[in-house]
């Protein structure tokens, strides 16, 4: 096993313009249809926010990079394990039939032992993330509810 750097990549293409993405990723009143519970503001350049989840019985720390209207948005949290990893949300037109392809990149990690469970549990997660975009701006519809009631301590 090579000692490389680990990172997520996940990629949707949603049926909506990217104006309309980028809206439903930075307004905490839109995230919170696919996926967030609440958020303590719009993600703006160097915004400090913070994230409850509905599953979660905790409040997750955002510290906002950089952010282009329509295009990207960059923030930092931090995982389970305390460690910060960054977060990249590109909207490109889509090349073939309509819309925006959503690419969400997050890095890094070592390859260790916690890395790869990292790896796993987050691509989890940003497929699941993907989804519900897509699934709330499409057709209205949240996902989420419900669906980690069984994570619930």
């Amino acid at each position: 096993m090579s000692n490389e750097i680990l990172q997520i990549k996940a990629k949707i293409q949603v049926a909506k313009s990217a104006a309309e993405v980028f809206e439903a990723i930075v307004d905490p009143a839109k995230m919170s249809n696919y996926f967030i519970a609440s958020g303590s503001g719009r993600m703006e350049a160097g915004a400090q926010l913070d994230w409850r989840f509905p599953e979660f019985d905790m409040v997750v720390p955002v510290r906002v990079g950089k952010v282009e209207k329509g295009n990207y948005v960059s923030y930092e949290w931090d995982g389970a394990d305390g460690s910060k990893t960054l977060v990249e949300m590109t909207l490109e037109p889509a090349t073939t039939g309509s819309g925006t392809v959503v690419l969400v990149t997050e890095k890094e990690m070592n390859n260790d032992e916690a890395g790869i469970k990292w790896l796993k549990g987050n691509t989890e997660g940003w497929a699941n993330f993907l989804a519900c975009l897509k699934a709330y701006l499409e057709h209205g519809i949240n996902l989420r509810t419900g669906a980690y009631d069984f994570m619930k301590k």
